[in-house]
């Protein structure tokens, strides 16, 4: 059942972040909002992973396969960038930080970093997908046998 619950969470984190990834075409208050879904299944995401990462993590000590350790440095990549993405995102938003009566300076810096680590983010989690494909092919097939 766990893998099954990863792929659901992997499935659903695709769908909101896609929905999420273009705010031309959802409009930018849809986008501020859906972004935040994708922060809280960006976080169950990573809960569901925590046990490899400390696994990875002890291995290091020894002399664990180069995958892992790539796979390591990907995903650790890939958590900065989300946490800059989200950090400029926030500090940029036009409706949920004024809902709550805040106003971010800094737009001429927070702008770009965002555009910019949104494509870096982009191309993390397609390079994270591919490295994970045969994982995630082995367990679509396993699930429909």
């Amino acid at each position: 059942m766990r893998i099954a619950q990863c792929l659901m969470v992997d499935c659903i984190a695709a769908v909101i972040y896609l929905a999420s990834a273009n705010p031309g075409i959802t409009g930018l208050a849809v986008h501020e909002w859906v972004s935040i879904g994708v922060f809280l299944v960006f976080v169950v995401h990573t809960a569901q992973h925590y046990d490899w990462v400390i696994d990875t993590f002890k291995k290091l000590r020894q002399k664990p396969p180069l995958s892992s350790v790539g796979n390591l440095v990907l995903d650790a990549a890939t958590v900065v960038v989300f946490m800059v993405v989200t950090v400029s995102g926030i500090m940029v938003s036009r409706h949920i930080l004024p809902l709550l009566g805040l106003v971010a300076p800094g737009y001429f810096f927070w702008s770009p970093l965002h555009s910019i680590s949104a494509k870096v983010l982009l191309a993390l989690l397609v390079v994270h997908v591919v490295a994970h494909a045969r994982w995630l092919w082995a367990h679509i097939r396993a699930k429909r046998h």
